[in-house]
């Protein structure tokens, strides 16, 4: 576990080099713990792949002091440990198909595996939620199975609709809004992953795990979803 000056108020803890369940579950550890040591110097707490950042308030407290609680917070950590998180598991429904989904037909082609295969691959991981980040309720999922694994589109797309699950190499996530992206797109998900109205904002969090159930077109319009969203 290593420490580091992130800005003026900010400290980040990078606990591996590599994306792994265990580095995963360590952080989200650190997550529950600092929440509980920090309390009030705390601002906010960023989990990612493989690091946490902590922002803190520099009113009542400085790094020396902040990065002594971590330390002290975190030795019951250890980098031996391999308890996967504890987070829910969440089913999200997804409507796939070559009409919601428009690059399925390529990975079949590149794969050799029709498009079947390719959903019915899809839908019996369960991804774990590594890090939300690019926009709100973006949540980075891993990791897919290596026979659908496809890497990013050469020219992203300008428009990328809300809901469109798509891959990028062994990564698997739900758009949570309109925007560009490069993706591969294979269907898409009437579930909302990112609501400001709502409470709680998002449907998972870091260190959930998500598995992802094929719904039919009209399962996916009872459900909220729409296919007015045009992909440019």
């Amino acid at each position: 576990m290593n420490i580091h000056v992130a800005g003026e108020n900010a400290l980040i803890i990078y606990f591996g080099e590599k994306t792994e369940p265990k580095i995963s579950a360590q952080v989200q550890q650190a997550v529950d713990l600092l929440s509980l040591t920090l309390k009030h110097h705390l601002i906010d707490l960023v989990p990612s792949y493989a690091s946490l950042l902590v922002v803190f308030n520099p009113l009542l407290c400085d790094h020396l002091a902040v990065r002594k609680m971590i330390r002290e917070a975190l030795q019951a950590i250890s980098l031996e440990n391999d308890r996967l998180s504890e987070g829910k598991v969440i089913e999200l429904p997804v409507y796939y198909s070559l009409e919601s989904g428009p690059d399925l037909a390529i990975i079949s082609e590149r794969t050799g595996l029709s498009v079947d295969d390719i959903i019915a691959i899809h839908q019996q991981g369960e991804y774990l939620v590594y890090a939300i980040g690019f926009a709100p309720g973006f949540a980075y999922l891993g990791e897919v199975d290596e026979r659908i694994a496809s890497p990013r589109l050469a020219t992203p797309r300008m428009k990328v609709p809300r809901g469109a699950v798509g891959i990028a190499d062994r990564q698997t996530a739900v758009y949570p809004a309109v925007s560009p992206g490069g993706w591969n797109l294979i269907g898409l998900c009437p579930e909302r992953m990112f609501n400001p109205d709502a409470e709680p904002t998002m449907p998972v969090q870091v260190g959930d795990r998500v598995k992802f159930k094929a719904v039919s077109r009209e399962q996916f319009l009872a459900l909220g979803g729409t296919l007015e969203g045009e992909i440019a």
